[in-house]
């Protein structure tokens, strides 16, 4: 198997493809540690914005590493037949109280498939449930095509 062809995504195909996505990992880093999750996501085209809803606990290691503003770096990826393509998004998450939400916000958020509560050990009233935004400071996708007869 080797590398046929690589090439960067434009801007339109980047839209493009996470419009046509719904989840991807999202990493946090804080003094070297690095954290990572699968997450849902509603993207807004207009503003390559993401946004989601993210679920811990009080003393869950994710909270901590939410309370600390890590860097973050969000991968969407997917292979189809003979090539792979993956769009990473850098930048820090902003938490979003859901009182300052507008309505074009509140509908990216709608657009995230996660449902807002899923199944946890603990009951909803112990969960922190919050609304994150992601404006990454750069988005970068890439297309690699695949010869699998090499």
């Amino acid at each position: 198997m080797a590398i046929d062809q690589e090439t960067e995504m434009t801007d339109a195909e980047i839209d493009d493809f996470l419009s046509r996505h719904e989840t991807g990992v999202l990493s946090l880093a804080r003094d070297n540690e690095p954290y990572s999750i699968p997450i849902s996501y509603g993207y807004d085209e207009e503003n390559q914005d993401f946004y989601m809803r993210l679920v811990s606990t009080p003393d869950s290691e994710k909270r901590e590493f939410l309370d600390s503003t890590p860097e973050s770096r969000l991968v969407i990826y997917d292979e189809a037949e003979s090539t792979y393509r993956s769009v990473i998004g850098k930048g820090t998450l902003e938490n979003i109280a859901p009182g300052e939400l507008t309505p074009d916000q509140i509908a990216q958020y709608g657009d995230a498939r996660r449902p807002l509560f899923e199944i946890w050990a603990q009951g909803k009233d112990e969960l922190d449930i919050e609304l994150y935004r992601l404006s990454p400071e750069t988005l970068e996708g890439r297309r690699t095509v695949v010869d699998r007869e090499k």
